[in-house]
């Protein structure tokens, strides 16, 4: 393999990284806490929780998981909730305890939380009140030992406490009625765990850390097994190419992506909390005007986003008056990001925005763009240190520069595997470990890829796998629908949203009854945004269905 991209490595990023493949998350959590002990970690609706408060709470969580729940090494624990500052508290608590997180996104329906449960096999799970009427649809179908819950402002001081709580449930009425019997707070599991020892547990790099769910190619989510190791090894390579750009315990980073998903998971909680930084969790991502506002409280030295996410910013009044001085580096990924938006976005804060790229099964970074590019190029960057990239045809041949392929990635920092699913592991790995992602992608002459085209028929909507299978089976149970076929069409505030293609049953069928159908059985951003009546799908002469002839259409 030829790897020319090492040639353009920027000035001081080392080229391979050295990791104890023994080390763990725990082992990076407890570094920082010896190093930064004092300094804030997490910061929300303007309260802090320092390393040193982060530890001790942490500690209780895994504590009472231990002893009052009786949970073992290996137990899958789920967490359901925004960016609160109970989400690091649990989290960490969760990996001290020798445990496996489990992120559920909170606006998954009964159905898509019923399957993440039953199929990762959870035996506790952490949830924020407004969603527990989503659990309660399905608690007596899944395996669930212990349901811990709570109220957004939990964790702030006794009066913002009340007051915040107050507001959310009586107010606003964001919290459903709901019934979970021997559901415990979350503030009483500290309380409980502070009174409890917590054990030593023999943890390794190839413990699994984290079942993070994601759709691949095709139907039902499935769990990545991402290992103490991938993630230890990621966070290496990331730090590694920030390392010219930070300074360790000075950096302030706005966190607006939710912490369920593995970009901001590594990135911004993982990466961050090494270099002893200070993380703004953002509750509601889509308040754009109360982001902006907390973007000129804080003067962040870093900030990341989805490409929707930073046009939404741009297109604020108030967002190009703000002081940009602090700001350094501005991080795009989960999405293309869009020249338009690029340019918009240096305009209005000086600073370049970078884009990288990964997926959940790396951990996620593979590329990254040069920190010292100065306007957007249309690449995904170079491979990060210890990554090989290599274009590949279906038999697995490595093509040439310049010829489209599927893009490839071998690195301390690709999964495990999916979770129970060793045919999809078989179709997914070429000999060796290299990961097919399923994207199409092309090296130029300088080593930098660029995408192409999606192999797969996934469609992305700001940042998020959507997958085609899902969406048709959940529409042809309408009973009004004779066929269904979907595709992604393309969308200036979202990069893509969904549409489907139906052959009625009934006549009488229209496209609100059906979206509104939609909405009962998927999360808001599969629900499909287009309808199209047809008389019948295109298919090929084996009956397959083909989804390019709809999407030409």
């Amino acid at each position: 393999m030829n790897k020319t991209w090492l040639d353009h490595y920027p000035e001081g990023v080392a080229k391979e990284i050295d990791v104890d493949p023994k080390r763990t998350i725990v082992d990076i959590f407890d570094d920082s806490i010896r190093s930064f002990g004092k300094n804030p970690a997490f910061s929300n609706m303007d309260c802090e929780l320092s390393y040193d408060m982060l530890d001790a709470q942490s500690r209780d969580f895994a504590a009472y998981l231990q002893n009052d729940l009786g949970f073992a090494k290996g137990d899958r624990v789920a967490i359901m909730m925004p960016n609160l500052l109970q989400y690091p508290i649990a989290l960490f608590g969760i990996l001290r305890a020798g445990m496996v997180v489990v992120n559920v996104n909170p606006l998954y329906t009964a159905r898509e939380l019923e399957h993440q449960l039953s199929d990762a096999g959870v035996r506790g799970i952490v949830i924020v009140e407004n969603f527990a009427a989503t659990l309660e649809q399905v608690i007596d179908k899944v395996a669930l030992e212990a349901v811990i819950t709570t109220q957004i402002g939990d964790r702030l001081p006794l009066l913002k406490r009340t007051l915040v709580n107050t507001v959310v449930k009586h107010v606003k009425r964001m919290v459903p009625d709901f019934k979970l019997p021997g559901a415990v707070r979350f503030n009483d599991v500290l309380s409980k765990g502070a009174k409890q020892q917590l054990k030593p547990v023999d943890l390794s790099g190839d413990d699994i850390a984290f079942l993070q769910y994601t759709g691949g190619t095709t139907g039902l989510a499935k769990g990545a097994m991402l290992l103490h190791r991938n993630l230890v090894a990621n966070i290496a390579q990331a730090s590694t190419w920030l390392e010219p750009w930070t300074e360790r315990g000075k950096e302030l980073i706005i966190t607006p992506l939710p912490l369920y998903h593995v970009f901001a998971l590594t990135a911004n909680c993982m990466v961050f909390m090494q270099l002893g930084g200070k993380n703004v969790l953002i509750t509601n991502p889509r308040d754009i005007p109360a982001l902006v506002k907390e973007f000129d409280k804080h003067k962040p030295t870093a900030f990341t986003g989805v490409n929707t996410l930073f046009n939404a910013m741009v297109n604020d009044e108030n967002f190009s008056k703000l002081d940009f001085s602090r700001l350094k580096l501005t991080l795009g990924g989960g999405a293309a990001v869009q020249k338009a938006v690029a340019e918009k976005w240096k305009k209005a804060t000086g600073v370049p925005l970078i884009e990288a790229y990964g997926l959940t099964e790396t951990s996620p970074a593979a590329c990254i763009n040069p920190l010292s590019l100065q306007d957007y190029n249309g690449s995904i960057g170079l491979p990060i240190p210890s990554t090989d990239v290599s274009i590949r045809d279906d038999e697995g041949n490595e093509l040439p520069a310049g010829e489209a392929g599927e893009l490839c990635v071998h690195g301390p920092q690709v999964m495990a595997g999916y979770w129970n699913k060793p045919e999809e592991n078989e179709k997914t790995f070429f000999e060796g470990h290299w990961l097919r992602t399923g994207d199409v992608a092309k090296m130029d002459d300088k080593g930098f890829f660029h995408i192409v085209d999606r192999k797969k028929d996934m469609i992305l909507v700001s940042g998020f796998n959507v997958y085609p299978n899902e969406i048709e089976d959940v529409v042809a149970e309408h009973p009004k629908v004779l066929e269904a076929a979907c595709v992604g069409v393309d969308d200036e505030k979202s990069g893509e949203v969904v549409k489907i293609f139906v052959v009625k049953k009934d006549n009488s069928l229209t496209e609100k009854e059906l979206i509104e159908f939609c909405r009962t059985q998927l999360t808001g951003y599969k629900v499909p945004k287009e309808v199209a009546f047809i008389d019948e799908l295109p298919k090929s002469n084996v009956g397959k269905i083909l989804r390019k002839d709809l999407r030409d259409k």
